[in-house]
């Protein structure tokens, strides 16, 4: 058992401490330095939390510098500084006392939700112990009761307590040395302490005996079981990530940075062949020439890249990976992930400042653009439905964009590339210059237009193609549903002069065509002219997410002025290929001044019958009856068939 101190070391700290006398302090005095630790921590580290912090904390109390110049001021003002070389050990121990209290004090201290711990509230890094419980001994019940005692004592009291008991300090003295250790309120501190009947007083142990001795340990082991099950799950989780490095860390054969490409967790057979460039498929030059049907499938590869195995590998990896500097677009309804298997190139070149891949897996067309130089930094990859292509809806792809305009890769069997305004209908079609692979030369897009002054569309020989923002331009078309032709007469593109501007409305929504119907001619009340009916649907690659417009085109002195919006409808099935028929109506004010109700069906309508705010009818697929401003009437009409028709919402 350890002995109390004959003579308490001293409560004056000294001034500038060198750094021999207080390593040889902290050696004299380890054990009382620890204990006092261990006193003033708070009781809800646990016990062997205490332990090992209150050790930490003395071998922390050793100055760095070659002085203690860094104590505060009150550190150093308690006495004068003593003649070097006369000092022992001893000398040392008050700032070391001093460092420890500030240490203990600051985690005990109540701390706000948004505050960090202090350092001494973490586990400490040294000393460590694996395995084991450590604790003092505690065998009578006169230390338990001392030790819950101390336990409802707030920090500083404990720190007063300990100073007295230990230290043997009372009077001023406890209070300069709890005041130095950053105590706001020493007094207090100390009548806190007061309130524990000291040791000659009453029949308990002091703290110097061996139960409050945090260098004599009782070891016990943890929790075998789970401390077994931890060492389990620890093993296979450093299996794992030893199996993992391995694998991030193999070659491979041929395989080299990925560029843009986001890291790789996983290898395997069938991933390696869908991204090893030296197993894309390609079309035989001809084979559009032979193939029973003509799709993006027998579109050779073509550009001046395609041996650039370095540029392929990089776009199969993003393509598969696409990292965090990658811009991703993809049309609905457009599955993301890699290819199932090697796809087919279609495109590797150079186009404007951009290496530009293009890709087809059957499903999907996907196109990867990095920078000419090939820098491994940001890269762009689109992905578009291309699934059920034909003939006529496989004519071309974006290449890129640059400044409003776009480049196209165009099919083997188109002919001739031309560019016509759809607001200016009378105009011919300028010829689009090509190179032999295919790329046209830059054509002004109306995707990034601000106003609707023109709409360039892409005439490939006898199929017209507008661009809406995607990797596959959308076919225009005019006819009734089901069986409209390519929209180059001279009706069709009138009609679609006056429709052209509520196109955008249909950007980036994964559209394959656009077909416009005039299905009705009304001549208006009043001998104001005539009015042509409109319906323009949009279909989709993916079938669904169609959307409908309905449109009334009046009379009007320019070619070019947009119809008047009946009804717009998404999903709907009217003016389709499988719901061919149509009912819509506005309402319409004359040059005169009088509100009528408009009204028009397709010709397989019979009648049409006004309920809801006006009641009427008329026979036939057109309607006109005068009402009054802010009528909203129900529309129906009846069919040759007998079947009831709504109209278009």
């Amino acid at each position: 058992m350890e002995q109390q101190q004959a003579t308490a070391p001293p409560s004056e700290p000294p001034g500038p401490l060198d750094p021999e006398l207080a390593e040889a302090a902290l050696t004299e005095h380890y054990r009382h330095l620890v204990r006092l630790g261990y006193v003033v921590l708070p009781p809800d580290l646990g016990r062997t939390r205490r332990v090992l912090t209150a050790h930490a904390l003395a071998q922390r109390a050793l100055p760095r510098g070659a002085t203690d110049a860094a104590e505060p001021a009150a550190t150093r003002s308690a006495g004068l500084p003593g003649q070097r070389g006369a000092r022992g050990a001893a000398d040392g121990y008050p700032p070391l006392r001093l460092r420890v209290l500030r240490a203990a004090l600051d985690a005990a201290r109540p701390r706000r939700r948004w505050e960090l711990p202090p350092r001494a509230a973490l586990p400490p890094l040294l000393p460590q112990v694996w395995g084991l419980r450590l604790a003092p001994r505690s065998d009578g019940p006169a230390a338990l009761a001392l030790e819950q005692t101390l336990a409802s004592l707030s920090g500083p009291g404990r720190a007063a307590f300990a100073l007295r008991d230990l230290d043997g300090l009372d009077g001023p003295a406890l209070r300069r040395v709890l005041a130095d250790a950053g105590v706001a309120d020493a007094a207090a501190a100390v009548a806190e302490a007061d309130g524990v009947p000291r040791a000659d007083r009453a029949d308990r142990p002091r703290l110097d005996s061996p139960e409050f001795d945090p260098c004599a340990l009782r070891a016990r082991p943890t929790d075998l079981a789970r401390r077994r099950q931890h060492g389990r799950a620890a093993l296979a989780a450093a299996a794992a990530l030893a199996v993992c490095a391995v694998l991030l860390g193999l070659p491979g054969d041929g395989w080299g940075p990925d560029g843009a490409a986001a890291p790789t967790y996983a290898r395997n057979p069938a991933a390696d062949a869908a991204l090893d460039p030296n197993r894309l498929t390609r079309a035989e030059p001809d084979a559009w020439r032979t193939a029973s049907r003509r799709d993006f499938a027998t579109w050779p590869a073509r550009g001046d890249r395609l041996g650039d195995r370095e540029l392929l590998r990089r776009a199969l990896a993003v393509w598969a990976r696409p990292g965090g500097s990658v811009r991703v677009a993809a049309t609905p309804g457009t599955l993301p992930g890699p290819p199932a298997g090697p796809p087919q190139l279609l495109f590797a070149g150079t186009v404007d400042q951009a290496a530009v891949v293009l890709f087809h897996d059957g499903l999907r067309v996907v196109r990867y653009a990095e920078a000419r130089s090939g820098d491994g930094g940001g890269a762009l990859l689109d992905l578009g439905r291309a699934d059920a292509a034909d003939q006529a809806s496989a004519t071309a792809l974006v290449l890129g964009r640059v400044g409003g305009t776009v480049r196209y890769l165009t099919a083997p069997w188109v002919r001739s590339v031309a560019v016509r305004d759809l607001l200016a209908p009378q105009e011919a079609a300028r010829p689009v210059t090509r190179g032999a692979d295919g790329v046209t030369a830059p054509v002004r897009s109306p995707v990034q237009a601000r106003e609707c002054t023109s709409w360039p569309a892409l005439q490939l020989g006898p199929h017209l193609a507008t661009d809406l923002g995607e990797l596959v331009p959308a076919r225009l078309t005019y006819g009734p549903p089901g069986a409209g032709t390519d929209a180059t007469g001279a009706q069709a593109l009138r009609d679609l002069a006056r429709t052209a501007c509520h196109l955008p409305e249909l950007r980036g929504a994964g559209v394959r065509d656009v077909n416009a119907w005039q299905f009705a001619s009304q001549v208006l009340p009043e001998a104001a002219g005539s009015a042509a009916w409109v319906c323009t649907r949009a279909e989709t690659w993916r079938g669904t997410g169609a959307r409908t417009l309905a449109q009334l085109q009046l009379p009007a002195r320019r070619p070019d002025a947009p119809g008047t919006v009946a009804a717009r409808s998404k999903d709907s099935a009217a003016c389709g290929p499988r719901a061919p028929h149509v009912l819509s109506g506005v309402l319409w004010k004359s040059p005169a001044g009088q509100w009528y109700v408009l009204a028009a069906g397709d010709s397989e309508v019979t009648s049409i019958t006004l309920s809801g705010g006006m009641t009427g009818s008329a026979p036939g697929n057109l309607l006109a009856l005068p009402t009054k401003p802010g009528t909203r009437p129900d529309l129906s009409a009846t069919l040759a068939s007998g079947e009831r028709l709504t109209a278009l919402r």
